[in-house]
């Protein structure tokens, strides 16, 4: 949304760090915790001043130039910040505000944290740091945050989860493969609630990396040192260091270890986001392949790509209903390209390449103000196509074991769509059960390939406005998850045409309506 509340204070005033430093930490462990508080001031004068600071460009809806104009205005740390991908999602080990509060002060050196927002971000960060670089009038920059040890379970220090199982959720000729997957936790200390996120610490594709070892003339078995550590090379390619999209560090460096002079000129033409069209998704296969005259040192080859960040997907399961375990809904990601056959790498890790009964690092990442309401007895409607169903088969599981413990039913009412209700129903069987013993007072579906005109939930929601308002004025949350350019921008559009439809609002009367529901903590979203 367009607001989001200031980190807690959580570092005290007497603390050796400077202002900057005791916000960006704060931050870091409110993540962590998920915990509340009041805001600490920070050196350049954080939310703390201005306890009612709005972020406008805080919309994952926006393009990068329409959020960097709504914070050309604002502070440094804001203007880093607004380059953000703004989902808050935290692969990066902060909130979208934390990152750039960290960056600004000199906390974080790293500025390809943020995997959503991928090269643009990482190009875009560097130029503003660049631009801003005269507006420190003498501040001396904090040095790079030393980390002490992390607990285990964290993001840097993930406990062993065992994986039990990945089957497919789409029946035989599905256009899609959507998987199920299981872990078990019972060898690790992890607990988690509905809303949360897992963190998954995959492992690449073995064949890409295999590829990339026959092309440097590398049997993968040699010792290299990598963070103070003595790795084979193919364990380090496999599971440390991003080799699908190489750093503009990568490409610079390439340039130089090129021993042809116009494959060096375009590896550098690469590095400015020029260069061939063709390569622009290059992964480091693509471009050792491209320029057959680039012959890497290893050590100068890993010490310019950036670290691999995890994955991270919404909690399928409640722990109530599955103690020790958590459940994930992942879609594999597959595609061609350059005459091979691409792939994703969390999700298809899990569909493909890992095995039942393997170990893999993984860590729970807190709910950021999205949950299934506190009082049982509140309304929730959940709006959740695809794998946005993820968080909401948690909320119902979570909200049903609530209800046989003792405590208030609530109304809940989901919309699900996807392509083809034949083959795209995912948990058809748990869901249909839900409304059949009324756990779920309302199921609207929407399969855009089942006629002849595309239906989405969208749709679904105005031909269901009038009920749908009535829900919202009786106080129901509403929830959303899924794509943000699209699905949730689309829901958000239809909520505030309900609004003014049913709730006799204007434009701007309908946009406070609205904000005012998620500051309230009735509107919610978990969106990718």
């Amino acid at each position: 949304m367009n607001a989001i509340p200031p980190p807690p204070s959580l570092i005290p005033d007497n603390a050796p760090f400077s202002g900057e430093q005791r916000a960006w930490l704060s931050g870091f462990f409110a993540a962590y915790l998920g915990v509340d508080g009041q805001p600490e001031a920070t050196a350049e004068g954080s939310a703390a001043d201005d306890p009612d600071e709005d972020f406008p460009w805080h919309d994952a809806s926006l393009a990068l130039g329409e959020r960097l104009e709504l914070a050309r205005d604002r502070k440094p740390a804001r203007q880093l910040m607004a380059a953000m991908a703004q989902l808050d999602c935290g692969q990066c080990g902060y909130l979208c505000q934390t990152y750039g509060e960290a960056v600004w002060s000199g906390a974080e050196a790293d500025l390809g944290r943020c995997v959503p927002g991928g090269k643009e971000t990482q190009r875009k960060l560097k130029e503003l740091v660049a631009a801003l670089e005269p507006l420190r009038e003498g501040a001396p920059m904090a040095a790079p945050a030393v980390k002490s040890q992390s607990p285990l379970g964290s993001r840097d220090r993930p406990a062993l989860a065992t994986l039990v199982d990945a089957h497919p959720l789409n029946r035989s000729g599905s256009g899609k493969d959507v998987r199920h997957v299981v872990f078990d936790l019972s060898t690790t200390d992890l607990t988690y609630e509905a809303g949360d996120s897992l963190g998954v610490f995959a492992r690449k594709n073995p064949q890409l990396v295999q590829a990339v070892l026959d092309r440097v003339g590398a049997t993968g078995e040699e010792m290299v040192g990598f963070d103070g550590e003595a790795l084979p090379l193919r364990q380090v390619l496999l599971s440390k260091v991003d080799i699908a999209r190489p750093s503009d560090e990568c490409l610079l460096f390439l340039a130089e270890r090129a021993f042809n002079g116009e494959e060096a000129l375009k590896l550098q033409a690469m590095a400015r986001g020029e260069g061939p069209a063709e390569l622009a998704e290059a992964d480091l296969l693509d471009l050792l392949l491209a320029f057959p005259s680039v012959t890497p040192s290893l050590p100068g080859l890993l010490a310019s790509l950036d670290r691999l960040q995890p994955r991270l997907y919404s909690i399928a399961s409640s722990p109530k209903a599955h103690p020790r375990e958590v459940h994930l809904t992942v879609s594999a990601v597959r595609w061609n390209s350059n005459d091979r056959t691409r792939t994703g790498i969390g999700s298809c890790y899990l569909a493909d390449f890992a095995r039942a009964g393997d170990v893999v690092p993984v860590y729970v990442q807190k709910a950021h103000g999205f949950g299934p309401p506190a009082d049982d007895g509140a309304a929730a409607i959940m709006v959740g196509p695809g794998t946005g169903i993820a968080p909401f088969r948690a909320f119902l599981e979570e909200r049903e074991a609530r209800v046989a413990a003792g405590g208030k039913k609530g109304r809940n009412w989901l919309f699900f769509g996807d392509q083809k209700r034949a083959t795209d129903f995912l948990y058809e069987d748990q869901i249909v059960d839900w409304q059949r013993r009324g756990v779920l007072d309302r199921l609207d579906l929407a399969f855009s390939r089942d006629q002849a005109e595309k239906v989405y939930v969208q749709d679904r929601m105005r031909e269901n406005a009038a009920e749908l308002w009535r829900w919202l004025e009786e106080g129901a949350h509403f929830y959303v998850c899924g794509d943000a350019q699209r699905m949730a921008k689309d829901v958000e559009t239809t909520l505030l045409d309900i609004a003014a439809q049913h709730g006799g609002k204007d434009t701007n009367q309908a946009r406070a309506w609205l904000d005012g529901l998620a500051k309230a903590g009735r509107y919610q979203r978990d969106v990718y």
